[in-house]
């Protein structure tokens, strides 16, 4: 018979019952049913159950703080039990995470050459979460006209935004830039308009398939999509995944994180149109859940798919989208999850991605190591990247770059003062 959770008197869970309990702790983590108390002003208590899936039609409750609970309650057990599991069969665990290869075009180990010379890599690492939630993909074809396609997408609450997107967002991208000829054409402001319509299509189809489906009808997707031609590079991007394109070195960051928190000016005109739609900012997430302010999914955000009032989109998946010139100093263009940027600023994985192709030209093999390294700086994150080597740098020419060990054991030795000092403060507080 299944053991009931003790409540204490303020209805919430006695986590002191927790070590008496038999049954898997990852199936009892998916049966709790959590309480959100909304700001004062809501008056409202609302009971929420994880990763609910139907396949009625119906609109799911508002969900707030539900995946974000669970997934940490997860990764703490699963921390716990000193075990990495996947979802997957075809991921192979290394290390501290799990690689597999990437969905649509990328067939082979190795570097694959595409449009005008481009050679690609990408890799994915599952980390210590407990689902891989993200997906790369690079199409090389003649549907754009001369250009090849590339997207980075990252999913949170369940894997099914990004299954759909994989396949339909290219799609939906095709048909808006006519088969390419708006590429061509070069008016920007037509080629804005089209892809921002492209998104806002396939995020309409992908909420009607999730209420439909049965799949996690909670799911959303970031995606940080790339359209590369011979002299000219587009990108169409929404959340916090990242575009860099390396020149001559430098590090020239493409995106702006869609992030409801900070000073930048990105993030202050996301949590004032969030705020102005009725919503508000807790910690630095959505209503106290949701961590980014654009998605595709999360249709718990969006006016027509939720069971409170608000006056817009919460979370919108309208891109930015950008067009830059490639000159002969651009020499590839990185595009990552921020399960590497939370761990690794621009210019060093710039520096790392650059010194793996100067050892040995390989793009897959500098992708492997580059996810490798964010997981060794101890990131908790699923790490997806592919790099497109534009083909314009003779890398066996160039020299490797020698680490700095002083600089590194410069850096280590501060913050190890750092941390000393701060326990020798802590020490001196009264109890």
């Amino acid at each position: 018979m299944e053991r009931k959770q003790q409540r204490s008197k303020d209805n919430r869970v006695d986590t002191t019952k927790w070590p008496n309990l038999k049954p898997d702790p990852l199936k009892l983590v998916k049966r709790f049913t959590f309480t959100l108390s909304y700001p004062s002003q809501q008056q409202t208590l609302i009971k929420l159950s994880p990763y609910r899936t139907s396949s009625s039609a119906q609109s799911p409750p508002m969900a707030l703080l539900s995946p974000q609970l669970q997934r940490f309650l997860l990764n703490r057990i699963n921390g716990d039990l000193g075990h990495n599991r996947t979802t997957k069969k075809n991921v192979a665990v290394k290390g501290r995470g799990g690689r597999c290869c990437s969905a649509i075009a990328i067939d082979a180990p190795s570097s694959l050459a595409g449009v005008g010379g481009i050679r690609w890599g990408s890799t994915k690492l599952q980390g210590a979460r407990e689902e891989m939630e993200d997906d790369a993909v690079i199409v090389r074809s003649d549907d754009l006209n001369g250009f090849s396609f590339a997207a980075v997408f990252d999913g949170h609450a369940g894997f099914s935004s990004v299954k759909f997107l994989r396949d339909e967002l290219y799609k939906e991208c095709v048909k808006a830039l006519q088969g390419g000829l708006l590429l061509s054409g070069k008016d920007f402001g037509a080629i804005r308009k089209a892809l921002q319509e492209a998104f806002e299509r396939a995020d309409a189809k992908l909420l009607n398939w999730l209420e439909t489906s049965g799949e996690e009808v909670e799911s959303g997707a970031t995606a940080t999509a790339m359209f590369t031609g011979k002299d000219m590079l587009l990108i169409s991007h929404v959340g916090d995944s990242s575009a860099v394109l390396s020149r001559s070195g430098k590090a020239e960051v493409l995106t702006d994180s869609h992030r409801p928190y900070g000073r930048t000016k990105v993030s202050l005109q996301e949590i004032k149109r969030i705020n102005e739609a009725g919503g508000w900012i807790v910690n630095g997430r959505i209503c106290g859940d949701i961590s980014v302010s654009r998605a595709f999914g999360d249709m718990r955000f969006k006016t027509k798919k939720n069971e409170i009032n608000f006056s817009g989109d919460l979370v919108t998946a309208s891109p930015d989208v950008f067009q830059v010139s490639l000159g002969s100093d651009a020499e590839f263009v990185l595009l990552a999850s921020d399960g590497l940027w939370d761990y690794m600023n621009s210019s060093d994985a710039i520096n790392f991605a650059r010194n793996q192709l100067r050892k040995h030209g390989n793009v897959q093999m500098a992708c492997e190591a580059l996810a490798q390294a964010a997981l060794d700086r101890r990131s908790q994150d699923n790490v997806t990247i592919v790099i497109a080597d534009l083909g314009r740098t003779d890398w066996q020419s160039l020299p490797v770059q020698q680490q700095n060990f002083v600089y590194e054991f410069g850096q280590a030795f501060v913050t190890i003062g750092i941390v000393s000092l701060g326990i020798w403060m802590s020490s001196l507080l009264p109890l």
